[in-house]
């Protein structure tokens, strides 16, 4: 006859169980507030870590949450002074949410929340940055980063001219990713970097910006001695006294019909300028000339002056023809110099885009000039 248990015996175990979950409860519980303490604490080392190197961050009011699986920290009316270079700035965000789960602390997951400002205090107008979504990832500690990541909505960066918003640039999704590759926060770090654009435009910068460009580019940075605060002009010198560069392994752009790839290395020469070589394959050539303005480029140049006016010293209006001739002949001419090739599937032209003495020359054409670094 098979024994029944008696409701003693039931009841007793019930509360047994009731009394091991309110311990574990507890027990959750006491470690939970014991990390969101250590995170608080952790935070004001970090805080008085900074000030000291001349950066600043506060919050309008700060609060602590996310029992019982997450440490969340929220910020409202975030702000950061830099003071540690020679353009001190300000910046100001409408707040900030950084989270970490409480088995593993060192993924800090953080969203923001704009507008951003980023002003000078020499009263130069300032920036303004907004964003749909503006979501980041840090893999490590505060005060020793091993990768971080931040990805962006919709960014739209603003400045105020003459009491005005202009806008520089808007994208469709913006993403940069860096990692230490090599050595450490303190020694040596060999640094890598990605950046990603969706439908990225800047008229404002550039009229040849206004058609959207898609971007990946992917690069090493070589040279850094440390991520100790100091001015960037001093930052770029040692870069340079180290023989350091940026290796460019992967960049892929397109614009409208034009599609670039390419690669190669850069540094700083003494005086601060660029220098070095990229290989560049282009399809689409001539409607990414016409965007860059490269006829107009051709014909103001100071060699094409020199040419006019010997041209026109022998026959009035014949360095007028030529410049005419040159400009609508340019796209011909690249590619006849250049190397043909193919790039997914299209007809394209391989050239040399070089850094030099602070111009930038893309086969024959020069494009631009690069400012100095220091």
């Amino acid at each position: 006859m098979a024994m029944t248990e008696s409701p003693r015996r039931r009841t007793g175990r019930y509360i047994a169980l009731l009394v091991l979950v309110a311990a574990l409860c507890g027990g959750w519980t006491v470690l939970w507030f014991y990390a969101a303490g250590r995170a608080e604490a952790t935070l004001e080392e970090w805080r008085v870590r900074e000030a000291a190197s001349g950066r600043v961050y506060a919050c309008g009011s700060e609060s602590i949450g996310g029992y019982p699986f997450r440490i969340e920290v929220t910020c409202d009316q975030a702000s950061a002074q830099f003071r540690n270079d020679q353009l001190p700035i300000d910046l100001k965000a409408g707040g900030l949410l950084v989270a970490a789960q409480i088995y593993d602390p060192s993924l800090l997951i953080g969203e923001f929340r704009g507008p951003l400002t980023v002003a000078a205090t020499d009263r130069t107008p300032p920036v303004i940055v907004n964003w749909k979504l503006f979501q980041s990832s840090v893999r490590g500690t505060p005060s020793a980063p091993e990768r971080v990541s931040l990805v962006l909505s919709k960014p739209v960066i603003e400045r105020v001219v003459g009491g005005n918003q202009q806008i520089w640039l808007r994208a469709e999704h913006a993403e940069i990713h860096g990692r230490i590759a090599e050595g450490s926060v303190a020694s040596n770090p060999v640094v890598e970097l990605a950046l990603q654009l969706a439908a990225a435009s800047a008229e404002a910068i550039h009229p040849g910006a206004a058609t959207p460009i898609d971007a990946d580019i992917t690069a090493v940075l070589r040279g850094l001695t440390d991520f100790s605060p100091k001015p960037w002009a001093e930052r770029f010198r040692e870069i340079q006294a180290a023989g350091g560069r940026i290796d460019i392994s992967q960049a892929r752009l397109r614009q409208g019909e034009s599609l670039a790839v390419g690669g190669g290395s850069l540094s700083l020469d003494a005086s601060g300028r660029l220098q070095g070589q990229l290989r560049v394959t282009i399809a689409g050539l001539e409607p990414l000339l016409k965007t860059i303005g490269a006829e107009q480029m051709v014909q103001a140049s100071p060699h094409m002056d020199k040419l006019a006016g010997a041209l026109d010293r022998f026959a009035p209006g014949l360095g007028k023809m030529a410049r005419q001739q040159v400009g609508a002949n340019i796209s011909t001419g690249i590619n006849m110099l250049g190397e043909q090739t193919t790039l997914e599937g299209n007809r394209a032209v391989a050239l040399p885009l070089r850094f030099e003495d602070g111009v930038a020359m893309l086969g024959p054409i020069r494009i631009g000039e690069v400012p100095p670094l220091f």
